[in-house]
């Protein structure tokens, strides 16, 4: 059976050989020393000196058209300002001109509504005799401007009292505040001491509690070992003499002083323990501290000894790059070319 292909297989292969092909045609041509031009193209420049001439002459141009218009622009606009101003001038005037002449001040209706022209027929003795407040005069302006002052001051100072008052209240709030955070900060200071205390209770209470036990169990050990060395004695002198052992006064005094003593030999051997652990501690601690410094001191050096291999390799670069530079370059430099057409 033939394998089976997809569309997009058959596809991907002859888009690669067309690619290879091209490839290939393109370095027979670029390789070809009949066929390769080679340094600078004078005409090609020189076309694109003059375009590159022509774009900044056009956008110089375009510039130029910029400004023009911007200058246009700003004239239109100054003569358009200047030309509503003097319209508004002339309103106004024509306004003052209206005014001046069909709103007089002996015109006004608030005069007389029955006959507007009744300050031009008053007589200026007659004006004068007039008692006031019937040409609209109000007569208790002073006293309401006084009464609105003092309702203003009134209304001031309540509003500082309550604003004080605000104030006052807002203080005592955080002071609250402040002594119930300081009161919850100190139960609990003292909530964790006495869980640390607690804790620690805990742990020497264990402490002896285990040490008991070992006591114990160390006094129930020596006590069996020596009921069965007294059996043993027993049992050997039996068949000489079957009659229980006499016990007397001096005797209980001796075996107690013994027990002590042997109490005593065992906390100076537990102390000595105790010591030696210590011992052991505190040479696990040096050596572990030793080895640290020793670590430290490896990583120093390896460090150092990294850093004068990295500026030796620096300065071997740095010293064939002025090489390149200065123009020392061989055969090996050109092998990395002219390996593909692009």
């Amino acid at each position: 059976m033939l394998p089976f292909h997809l569309p997009c297989d058959r596809m991907a292969r002859e888009s690669l050989q067309r690619q290879r092909n091209k490839e290939a045609e393109r370095q027979l041509r670029i390789f070809n020393d009949r066929v390769r031009t080679i340094g600078v193209d004078l005409a090609s420049l020189d076309f694109q000196i003059k375009e590159k001439k022509e774009q900044e002459a056009a956008a110089k141009k375009r510039e130029n058209e910029l400004d023009a218009n911007m200058l246009r622009d700003s004239k239109v606009a100054s003569i358009l300002q200047r030309r509503d101003a003097q319209e508004q001038k002339e309103v106004k005037k024509a306004v003052a001109t209206f005014r001046h002449q069909h709103q007089q001040f002996c015109q006004r209706r608030e005069f007389d509504l029955n006959d507007p022209d009744w300050l031009k027929k008053t007589k200026p003795c007659d004006a004068q005799m007039m008692p006031p407040g019937l040409l609209g005069e109000d007569v208790g302006a002073e006293s309401r401007k006084q009464r609105q002052k003092e309702q203003m001051k009134e209304w001031i100072h309540q509003q500082k009292q309550e604003q004080k008052a605000a104030r006052d209240q807002q203080w005592l709030e955080e002071q609250r505040y402040n002594q119930s955070k300081a009161e919850m900060e100190n139960m609990a200071d003292q909530l964790q001491s006495l869980e640390l205390e607690e804790r620690k209770a805990a742990v020497v209470a264990t402490k002896y509690y285990n040490m008991a036990q070992i006591e114990e169990k160390q006094r129930l050990e020596e006590a069996s070992s020596h009921l069965s060395g007294q059996l043993g004695e027993t049992e050997l002198c039996s068949s000489s003499d079957r009659r229980s052992p006499p016990q007397s006064v001096q005797q209980v005094v001796q075996y107690q002083k013994q027990q002590m003593e042997e109490m005593r030999r065992r906390k100076e051997q537990k102390k000595e323990e105790e010591e030696k652990l210590d011992g052991v501690r505190l040479g696990s601690a040096r050596s572990a501290l030793l080895m640290e410094r020793q670590q430290a001191r490896m990583n120093k050096e390896l460090r150092r000894h990294m850093d004068t291999t990295n500026a030796q390799l620096a300065k071997i670069i740095k010293e064939q790059k002025s090489e390149m530079e200065r123009g020392g370059i061989d055969d090996s430099f050109f092998s990395q070319f002219n390996t593909c057409s692009r």
